[in-house]
């Protein structure tokens, strides 16, 4: 009941999965990432160890065919499921049961793989893979969007509109990015707005938060606090709106 994308940057080694369906909360069970292992999409009749074990072979070293081979196997509804996965080093798999309602199917390229079910036809996931594609020359978080957007301009999900979800690691085990629209008519349109406004905010912030390499992160906020101003300094001389809902700060 679902359509996604899962991709690797072939420039940064980020990983990204964007996902939208015709049910509640689509970004709760269907995503799973850790930075630096691997990403995998877990969908249709959605088996959520499929993304839990899917992630502990992959940090085991397993090729992604080898484990789907070994999720499958111990699974007797898996012909009602689908998955797709791809690891650290891009390589992906994927797998459609053959009971997954139609149009159920999928599509894997270099780096990314595209799979979806119960669809108004297999143009949503060409579609969505061929404009992922074709915006390589944008930061991964644009690029997942616009492809979606291609896919619900294809038809999506047969059924309507009701969730979608982003979500981006870089190589931490905590997301760089996750933004969900669990009840929304619009919901990829919302993931748009709610991107613009991490953007404003919230992803200039990100880049001071601990890693592994640095478990303290960045605790001088001058330049971060600079950055943020002189960008909220030049939105409103243009005189653009905030994409954001939050009331005005209180001083």
């Amino acid at each position: 009941m679902t359509w996604s994308i899962v991709a690797r940057d072939p420039l940064t080694g980020h990983l990204g999965i964007a996902v939208a369906s015709r049910f509640f909360a689509v970004g709760a069970l269907v995503p799973h990432i850790r930075g630096g292992i691997g990403a995998v999409a877990t969908q249709a009749f959605v088996n959520p160890l499929y993304g839990v074990d899917g992630l502990s072979l992959l940090a085991a070293g397993k090729a992604p065919e080898e484990i789907i081979a070994e999720l499958i196997a111990r699974d007797a509804g898996c012909n009602q499921r689908q998955l797709h996965l791809i690891d650290a080093k891009g390589r992906n798999a994927a797998f459609t049961g053959p009971a997954c309602i139609d149009w159920a199917g999928h599509l894997i390229d270099e780096n990314v793989s595209v799979a979806g079910n119960m669809l108004a036809g297999p143009d949503v996931v060409t579609e969505t893979l061929a404009t992922y594609n074709k915006a390589m020359d944008k930061p991964l978080a644009e690029r997942l969007l616009v492809a979606m957007q291609a896919g619900e301009d294809a038809g999506g999900d047969k059924r309507g509109r009701q969730s979608a979800a982003l979500a981006i690691h870089r190589d931490q085990d905590y997301p760089w990015l996750s933004l969900r629209a669990d009840d929304h008519p619009d919901p990829l349109a919302e993931l748009v707005r709610l991107h613009a406004v991490a953007g404003e905010r919230y992803l200039h912030v990100a880049e001071t938060m601990a890693t592994r390499q640095n478990p303290t992160g960045r605790t001088d906020r001058r330049e971060i606090d600079e950055k943020i101003a002189a960008l909220e300094a030049a939105r409103i001389a243009e005189g653009r709106p905030s994409a954001s809902f939050a009331t005005p700060l209180k001083m």
